[in-house]
């Protein structure tokens, strides 16, 4: 009897403690961010428990996809289509405030002014990723966080046969009377495939293993609908959550092996000086004694490769289906492009050391990257405190979302003609005349803006030239212009375009 007692005594106390620590941490602490944040003057729409804002979130966004859903006109004013419940919010609280992700409460910034105050003189290592996206996210990009750039790559040749093989495709495909291609998944795969070689010197077969299960698990995550930052969330969509780390064990798995196979390859011959590709430089690295310096593990390599496989290959190949979706609208803009094709390189061959000189088109990239950022929101955690004046703190552990789109197609900073494609915009001025330096953000930001941004323009004006010298195309009447995210922002149902060879 005495036992008996004991044991429903310990039971009850483990019950307890259990019962505290999820009220504890999903009750108590949340409570405490959010008087924090209100006492510094924070305020936004009512959440509940435990749902916070995102009942809300997806009600208006099923309501503006529904509304949308027969849209078949071009317009570049996409912030209330890709996140309705921002434009929406901020009509009633201004462009900051602060919602709710289940119990996570976060700090909404669209305000350039704002956002330069809090991040003067914050070091890198004060921002970081929000903890709730970490975890979300974590089969797709695991722990890797730092994307490493090679000095020394030979990627362009790469590039340029990549490039060539999908056009030959897009030509057998126009000759048997197809001339409607969907660009979007064209310029996609193609660019998982540049990465895949460039960078980790995979073979076709595994590069395209890796870029389905990547796209799959991105689906999976991003796609349908879930509730990020809900205690027990990962038990409401039990199914999305197994096939999600199924997909990312698996990805794991095949760069494991390419991993020990390129260890063993160095091991026997060792460091190669000449055409090292990323993968190259992350196991040089590890392989060379540093002082002070951590060596990663096997798994930190891991997630390093998978975060820059997609990054690497996501943003620039959506900058370039944006593009031809302008260049398609503006067809002035073309002629312009091909002409400076011919002056900077001639009528022959792409010479890759020449694309820099090609300005106009980094000017189309910058306005396409300002209409449709591929980065669409910068997320950011605060590590300490932050004052942006003498009567408002950013305290610690706040969860801070920057929403790029709203800012890039804010009236108040770029005039009245904002959601008109002005490449030209950018011919004397990096910030295309926006009044506010912080207003764009096509890169990120501070000490965390992306490394990769210099081979994402050399990629960008390698595969856009030529296309641009074999095609001129022109909206498919098929297409409908969905902007969407789904963690980037994508056509949601694709880019047909009508492709005619030059």
């Amino acid at each position: 009897m005495e036992n008996l007692e004991a044991l429903t005594f310990a039971l009850v106390a483990l019950f307890s403690f259990m019962l505290w620590r999820v009220l504890y941490s999903c009750w108590v602490l949340p409570i405490r961010a959010y008087r924090k944040l209100a006492i510094n003057g924070f305020n936004g729409p009512p959440p509940s428990f435990p749902l916070g804002n995102t009942i809300e979130m997806k009600k208006t966004m099923t309501t503006e996809s529904s509304s949308s859903s027969s849209s078949l006109t071009v317009s570049n004013d996409i912030h209330s289509r890709a996140f309705p419940y921002f434009a929406q919010w901020q009509k009633s609280y201004g462009k900051v405030f602060m919602y709710w992700l289940g119990t996570e409460p976060f700090l909404y910034i669209a305000d350039p002014e704002f956002l330069k105050k809090i991040s003067s003189g914050v070091m890198g290592k004060s921002w970081g990723k929000p903890t709730v996206f970490k975890k979300d996210r974590k089969p797709m990009f695991g722990d890797g966080l730092v994307m490493v750039e090679g000095d020394d790559w030979a990627m362009a040749g790469m590039m340029m046969e990549t490039t060539t093989s999908m056009l030959d495709r897009w030509t057998k495909l126009i000759n048997s009377g197809n001339p409607e291609i969907d660009i979007e998944r064209e310029i996609i795969s193609t660019a998982g495939e540049i990465i895949a070689k460039t960078s980790f010197g995979m073979d076709f077969e595994n590069g395209r293993t890796v870029f389905k299960k990547l796209r799959a698990m991105q689906e999976t995550l991003f796609k349908y609908n879930r509730y990020v930052g809900v205690p027990f969330s990962k038990y409401l969509c039990l199914g999305h959550n197994l096939e999600a780390k199924r997909l990312g064990k698996e990805i794991d798995a095949l760069l494991l092996s390419i991993i020990v196979d390129r260890k063993k390859s160095m091991a026997q011959n060792g460091c190669s000086k000449d055409g090292k590709n990323l993968l190259d430089v992350l196991l040089e690295d590890n392989h060379v004694e540093r002082q002070k310096a951590r060596k990663l593990s096997t798994s930190e390599l891991v997630d390093e490769c998978k975060t820059f496989f997609f990054g690497g290959h996501e943003t620039t190949a959506l900058a370039i289906t944006w593009s031809l979706l302008m260049l398609a609208e503006h067809p002035m803009w073309q002629h312009e492009l091909r002409e400076e094709i011919k002056q900077v390189i001639g009528d022959g061959d792409i010479d890759a050391t020449m694309v820099a000189g090609l300005k106009k088109m980094g000017w189309v990239m910058s306005e396409v990257l300002r209409l449709y950022p591929t980065a669409p929101n910068v997320q950011r955690q605060a590590r300490g405190d932050i004052r942006v004046d003498e009567d408002t703190v950013v305290p610690d552990g706040t969860n801070i979302w920057i929403d790029v789109v709203s800012m890039h197609h804010d009236q108040e900073f770029w005039g009245e003609d904002v959601n008109e494609f002005k490449p030209e915009s950018f011919k004397d001025d990096v910030h295309g005349g926006c009044k506010h330096k912080m207003g764009y953000l096509p890169f990120g930001f501070g000490g965390r803006m992306c490394v990769g941004r210099n081979l994402s323009a050399l990629e960008y004006k390698i595969v856009l030239s030529l296309i641009l010298t074999k095609f001129s195309f022109s909206l498919s009447p098929n297409y409908t212009h969905l902007p969407s995210i789904m963690l980037s922002l994508r056509p949601r149902q694709g880019l047909p375009l009508i492709m005619k060879p030059l």
